[in-house]
């Protein structure tokens, strides 16, 4: 397989399917984002000294290249199968939540980010999702999103939120509350 096509170089891309559409496009925005947050998670999975979390941050991964190629699929034209993202996937993600939230003090304040690089690396790739998931939105307005692609990125936010905050537990980093300033 060949790297480099010289097709892209005027500014255009092609979507699964065919179309041809301008690199600055919201659609390959959208799956750029995934694609960097996937590059993070990759970066936090990599910083994750003890392991514990490496399978579900590779299952995660695997999801956001699922994601991926739904977004950079023509809704309807694409004759590829386009591999799915299911409900259980989000329900993973919710399972998630409630494992890492069992040990965590509650919260009574917002954190800042912080405390030990896969901290700092998860809250990274939470504004990340977080940008991802408003791209989408925005992408949802004109053209078709899968709902199901909105709920996940949703849900990963949340997930990357309490991960953070079960690193910080891990590592016996300090969390540091905010305190505004009235």
């Amino acid at each position: 397989m060949k790297i480099y096509t010289k097709t892209g170089d005027k500014g255009q891309t092609s979507l699964i399917g065919g179309t041809r559409v301008l690199k600055s496009s919201l659609r390959i925005e959208a799956y750029g984002t995934v694609d960097e947050l996937n590059s993070w998670i990759g970066v936090l999975r990599d910083h994750d000294t003890s392991h514990t979390h490496t399978a579900t941050l590779l299952e995660i991964q695997d999801r956001l290249f699922t994601i991926g190629a739904i977004l950079a699929s023509e809704p309807g034209k694409s004759k590829m199968k386009i591999p799915e993202l299911h409900d259980t996937d989000v329900e993973f993600l919710e399972a998630g939540i409630d494992a890492l939230n069992e040990s965590l003090p509650e919260m009574k304040s917002f954190v800042l980010p912080g405390g030990h690089p896969s901290v700092s690396f998860c809250h990274v790739a939470r504004c990340v999702c977080r940008r991802s998931e408003r791209i989408c939105v925005d992408l949802s307005q004109n053209e078709e999103v899968a709902e199901i692609v909105i709920r996940y990125l949703n849900r990963l936010s949340d997930y990357l939120f309490v991960l953070s905050r079960k690193l910080s537990q891990d590592q016996h980093a300090i969390e540091s509350p905010w305190k505004p300033r009235m």
